[in-house]
């Protein structure tokens, strides 16, 4: 394994106490390799909330899956709401129609039994495992864990147990309604990967990017011990990582897969106390990892002793900056997630600052000039305005955690990613007619909002640097003027900008609209019999309700997200039949406060074939 460490300043100024970054790169070429075989447990959350098309493009994204998979990989499945059922034991992929043919018969139905879905992938992975294959369960949900083990701390904890014992776990959150602190803790913990599906057709790509990440690991287990020289202390890690402390100041760091032909990449910030002129031990560097050699599990280790030059201010302007482009993306990276806390604090202005103050610190240095960065700078701002506002919702919050989790995995293809649409897009004033300026159009690109000129005379395959505040899919802008990065691989746009839309054409944000408050519960309209209700396959913004038999009797019981399945509910009794699912407008909280109330029109929900 290859180990190299470039610093942010190569030359530290003399006599002076200061932070310096570091970046360390582990690097596994296997020319030719054979990639290792996956011992696999798909476990599909099947949960009220993921009825009509979460569930048919999440069950259609894993038979795109087992498609790919080969019989050197094994496989097992299991579904989950209230019940755990083991569609597949692990086994060879063989039949993949027969896999798929199982796929087909899966129905949501209950609540999130998602610690009792996961255990049981985690226990059929353990069953199968090899010490030469990856070892992975593949944890999908769009709810919250509201039956079994629920505690978070609980879950994560455990899912680090379970990589220890040599199975990891990959989360995938589908929608909006999903825990996705407890997903990226149960990831990071154990040292697999979390995903963001943002919308139905992200379903696909993003198991399609884990099995591809799956197929290149190259060595796994990789851990970094830093030992600080004296005078130097290690103030914060950069990169993804679970880390351990020793009261000497050394850490050790749990980095997980390597992947073939790819940086490692880990990000430290150090600080330096007041250094004499010359060359100074600045930190040492040692690691394993494990890694496949001549057909056997092969120990790879190594070290690397770094130094540091300390010298006068000229010296220090002649050797310049180091890595720049990499660092900044790790630390734009960790500081949405620390603005993340603040704002969980109740630190509102705190965490826009936060943000704030990296945009002046990226553009200070010219970094701005590179369209990722000046992407992510629109980004900062975006959510830097958000949060002074107190107005971060669930989706940003989201947006935010997946960010800093990718941005930290060093993914940049998946870093940036985000779809939600502020009030500013919707006030900006819409024009009928390109007049003299130019025509742009905001589209979504893996899960990014891009934007691109389509104006002739101009360069239509250039990104166009764009405010994230007013971006929104299907939208059409006219600006006054475009100007090209310093480098020419990118425009900026210039002047005053206004929406676009053409008589005779739809407004894509027509249907935007801010949360409004609703009038008085009113309670369903009784059909005479069940056949008398109309039915749907879409839950839309609908409540899904479940008749289930409890100590003998027929109760309703709410299955969306966000309610208590354990209150008690009034519902028609006339329509009511074991197993059935409806869909009501709203549920509304009893006077008594601990149950609920069906609300506006109810219908029948049948399963999508």
């Amino acid at each position: 394994m290859q180990i190299t460490a470039t610093p942010a300043t190569p030359v530290v100024l003399e006599g002076t106490p200061a932070p310096t970054d570091l970046l360390l790169r582990f690097r596994e070429d296997v020319p030719n390799a054979t990639r290792r075989p996956l011992n696999v447990a798909l476990v599909i959350d099947r949960s009220g909330s993921m009825a009509g098309s979460p569930l048919r493009y999440a069950l259609k994204a894993a038979a795109d899956f087992v498609d790919r998979l080969t019989e050197t990989d094994v496989l097992s499945i299991v579904v989950y709401d209230d019940d755990v059922d083991t569609l597949l034991d692990a086994q060879p992929v063989r039949d993949k129609a027969a896999i798929k043919d199982l796929l087909k018969g899966v129905r949501a139905g209950g609540i999130t039994n998602l610690s009792g879905g996961w255990l049981r992938g985690c226990e059929l992975v353990a069953g199968a495992r090899r010490a030469d294959a990856v070892n992975r369960v593949l944890l999908l949900t769009d709810g919250q864990a509201n039956h079994g083990v629920t505690d978070t701390g609980v879950l994560i904890k455990t899912a680090a147990s379970k990589a220890e014992a040599g199975v990891s776990t990959t989360t995938l959150g589908f929608g909006s309604s999903f825990e996705e602190d407890l997903l990226i803790g149960m990831a990071r913990a154990s040292g697999g990967n979390f995903y963001f599906i943002q919308s139905m057709d992200d379903a696909a790509d993003v198991f399609g990017i884990e099995l591809d990440t799956m197929k290149a690991v190259a060595a796994q287990n990789l851990t970094v011990t830093l030992t600080p020289a004296p005078g130097v202390q290690i103030a914060d890690i950069l990169s993804l990582a679970r880390t351990d402390t020793g009261a000497d100041g050394r850490v050790t760091l749990h980095l997980g897969d390597v992947y073939e032909n790819e940086d490692k990449l880990l990000g430290v910030q150090l600080h330096v106390s007041a250094l004499a002129a010359g060359t100074h031990d600045l930190l040492h560097v040692t690691y394993r990892a494990d890694a496949i050699r001549d057909g056997q599990i092969e120990t790879l280790t190594g070290e690397l002793p770094l130094q540091a030059t300390a010298a006068g201010i000229e010296a220090v302007a002649a050797a310049g900056a180091g890595n720049t482009l990499d660092l900044a993306r790790l630390r734009i990276a960790r500081d949405k997630e620390r603005a993340v806390d603040l704002a969980d604090a109740g630190q509102h202005a705190d965490a826009a600052e936060l943000l704030r103050a990296l945009t002046a610190s990226l553009t200070a240095r010219g970094l701005h000039e590179h369209f990722e960065i000046a992407e992510e700078i629109d980004q900062l701002t975006h959510y830097a305005d958000r949060l002074a506002r107190r107005t971060l919702g669930n989706a940003d919050r989201k947006e935010l955690r997946d960010q800093a989790f990718q941005g930290r995995r060093a993914r940049a293809d998946l870093s940036g990613r985000g779809v939600t649409v502020d009030d500013a897009a919707r006030a900006l004033p819409v024009v009928s007619d390109v007049g003299s300026g130019v025509e742009l159009v905001c589209f979504r690109e893996g899960g990014k909002l891009r934007v691109k000129v389509i104006t002739p005379g101009h360069d239509e395959t250039l990104n166009v640097q764009f405010p994230r505040t007013i971006r929104a899919e299907g939208a059409h802008y006219v600006v006054e003027s475009l100007e090209r990065s310093l480098d020419g691989s990118f425009y900026r746009a210039r002047g005053q900008i206004t929406r676009l839309v053409r008589p005779g054409e739809s407004d894509p944000l027509a249907s935007f609209t801010r949360g409004s408050v609703s009038s008085a519960p009113r309670a369903v309209k009784a059909p005479t019999t069940l056949a008398d209700l109309e039915e749907t396959d879409t839950v839309g913004s609908g409540v899904l309700i479940q008749c289930v038999k409890d100590k003998g009797k027929l109760r309703a019981r709410v299955v969306s997200d966000g309610y208590d399945p354990n209150w008690n509910m009034r519902f028609p009794r006339g329509i009511r039949q074991e197993g059935t699912l409806f869909v009501v407008d709203t549920v509304n909280t009893g006077p008594d406060g601990k149950s609920y109330i069906a609300s506006g029109n109810i219908r029948r929900f049948q399963q999508p074939q």
